[in-house]
């Protein structure tokens, strides 16, 4: 009887250590992990959360000329002459491009005139203008044609020619100041030779 009785006590505080053991018991939670930050979704239910997810910047242009559909047209920013050329329809059949620089990035409220009549008195595209009395344009000249303006060499020109590229083209005059290396003395005398 007393093995018995001895059996049983042991068999109970058996089952209690388990049943002590088997309560829950608070652990330490592990550091959170860093989490990059996530851009916001441009939509969430229809509705736009944030003005970065606004509508995309565009630029608008007037192509005219000989085009199968002139009109004004709402393009991407970034887009270049052959973008608007293409929404406008295209060239006709039979038609040219002329001396237009299809790869030159679009600038707002600019007129594209498709297949204007050149005049032959003047330069071609790969004769440099005559420094004395040209007056370039900012956003459609090439390097070596910015080199013939007055103090301005390889360098500079590639630096205007970039400045013009990263920026969408130049909207005016004043914003060759922003370029390095055009001081004010420099700026003065190339200022009358250009326009935008």
């Amino acid at each position: 009887m007393r093995v018995l009785l001895a059996v049983g006590v042991l068999a109970i505080v058996i089952a209690g250590f388990f049943v002590w053991r088997s309560q829950p018991s608070p652990e330490p939670l592990p550091p959170p992990a860093s989490i990059a930050p996530v851009a916001p979704s441009p939509v969430l239910s229809g509705m736009t959360t944030t003005p970065t997810s606004a509508t995309p910047a565009r630029v608008t242009v007037h192509v005219t000329g000989k085009i199968r559909n002139p009109g004004v047209y709402l393009l991407p920013t970034g887009a270049r002459v052959t973008d608007a050329v293409a929404a406008a329809g295209g060239v006709p059949r039979g038609a040219s491009t002329g001396s237009l620089n299809l790869a030159r990035r679009l600038i707002d409220g600019e007129q594209i005139v498709v297949g204007a009549a050149t005049n032959p008195a003047a330069p071609g595209p790969s004769t440099p203008p005559d420094p004395a009395t040209a007056v370039l344009d900012l956003n459609s000249a090439t390097t070596d044609q910015l080199e013939q303006l007055p103090g301005v060499g390889e360098v500079l020109a590639a630096r205007i020619a970039e400045f013009r590229d990263s920026r969408g083209g130049f909207t005016t005059v004043d914003q060759l100041r922003e370029v390095s290396g055009i001081g004010p003395r420099k700026y003065e005398e190339i200022k009358s030779k250009v326009r935008v």
